[in-house]
């Protein structure tokens, strides 16, 4: 269980209001322009991963987007799973996360190493040391990570 300094309390659509759910929160919609509540819906992170921890009290509100309402939840950042340099993956060492250069589109890893909810820039710490990427199309030394923002 996440401490309460890490939650934030939010509105998520009622299909994401279960507990364990992940999801990349992209930014306000247009629809969300004359909403009341779009305050409270609308105050996490653009383009950043969350995991909701735990649904508040169950009373689903109307909304424009979601056509079964929304839920308040609390929610926390999740980690994210990328691909970094194998040299630079040492358990819980800070780095500043940049994306590693490559066109291989098709690469089974290509989304690791261009991973959803993470910046380039972005400072990191390295959570969890998964797998070496063996299978590089590039021939890179690779290591899956797990990165908390």
């Amino acid at each position: 269980m996440v401490n309460n300094e890490s939650t934030k309390v939010t509105l998520v659509g009622c299909r994401l209001a279960k507990e364990g759910q992940e999801f990349i929160y992209w930014g306000e919609s247009p629809d969300c322009s004359g909403c009341k509540i779009k305050g409270t819906c609308n105050n996490l992170e653009a383009g950043r991963k969350y995991r909701v921890e735990k649904i508040r009290n169950g009373t689903v509100h109307g909304c424009y987007l979601h056509d079964q309402g929304v839920m308040v939840v609390e929610v926390s950042r999740t980690p994210v799973v990328a691909t970094i340099e194998s040299k630079k993956a040492v358990p819980g060492a800070k780095i500043n996360f940049e994306p590693i250069k490559c066109s291989e589109i098709n690469c089974e890893f290509y989304g690791y190493c261009y991973p959803k909810g993470l910046k380039s820039g972005d400072k990191c710490t390295i959570v969890n040391v998964m797998d070496d990427v063996d299978e590089c199309l590039r021939g890179k030394s690779l290591k899956k990570v797990e990165l908390s923002l």
